[in-house]
């Protein structure tokens, strides 16, 4: 039983191509909606990869500031050309540079007490970090002294919190 295929005499009216203005809406609202839930935490994640960049540099300072002490069994000179307090070319090319796009390091020490301390700051200065601040001593008392204001700042953080805060709604 051979059967021939003829076409019909009405052809069925073929579709053209492309996309109905409905299909194009529903993908620029799926889109939307997305790019509503994507943005936020990338920006959040962005955020969080700079605070890790500042408080690990923070502690290569305090390393730093501790090797200085068992070399030299005092704070007292460590504001030398080879201290990591400061600036100097030695310290730029051992440790980077005290000062970044997004934070900056800086040094006190107080040398009028028995036993000299230091606090070693890190602060933020442009960006999403701009209201971030983190402090460790020479006992590693860990603090976070401001926080971003997008992530609710210290509102409910006790002042004597001990550590560095990392993310949004972290606490100690």
């Amino acid at each position: 039983m051979n059967r021939i295929c003829t076409p019909r005499a009405n052809p069925a009216r073929t579709r053209l191509a492309g996309f109905t203005l409905i299909e194009l809406m529903i993908t620029v609202a799926i889109i939307g909606i997305l790019v509503a839930i994507a943005l936020p935490a990338y920006t959040n994640y962005v955020t969080r990869g700079r605070l890790v960049a500042m408080t690990n540099q923070l502690t290569a300072y305090r390393t730093a500031m501790e090797q200085y002490y068992q070399d030299n069994r005092s704070y007292s000179t460590v504001n030398s050309i080879t201290s990591p307090c400061t600036d100097s070319t030695n310290w730029v090319k051992s440790w980077g540079s005290n000062s970044t796009g997004y934070f900056s390091l800086a040094c006190a020490i107080d040398t009028t007490k028995a036993y000299p301390n230091y606090v070693l700051t890190a602060t933020g200065t442009s960006g999403s970090i701009n209201a971030a601040a983190y402090t460790v001593d020479q006992s590693n008392n860990m603090a976070t002294t401001s926080f971003p204001t997008s992530w609710g700042g210290l509102a409910n953080l006790p002042s004597n919190h001990g550590c560095w805060l990392m993310k949004k709604g972290d606490s100690c």
